[in-house]
């Protein structure tokens, strides 16, 4: 699996609330954000059912 690059847009605050938890949590900033992605994934699926993927995806 490839892995890849995604930029986002946050306003300072919020990003320095998410270093406070990230380094609570004893993560990099980018770590946490994956684990909150792949809760917000899990809790999606948990509701709607898996997502299946099909074909080659290139986004």
């Amino acid at each position: 699996m490839a892995i890849k690059s995604l930029s986002i847009r946050i306003e300072q605050e919020m990003l320095d609330k998410l270093h406070v938890v990230a380094d609570y949590e004893g993560r990099s900033a980018n770590s946490q954000i994956l684990i909150l992605i792949r809760d917000c994934i899990e809790q999606y699926e948990e509701k709607h059912g898996k997502i299946e993927l099909g074909g080659d995806k290139k986004s």
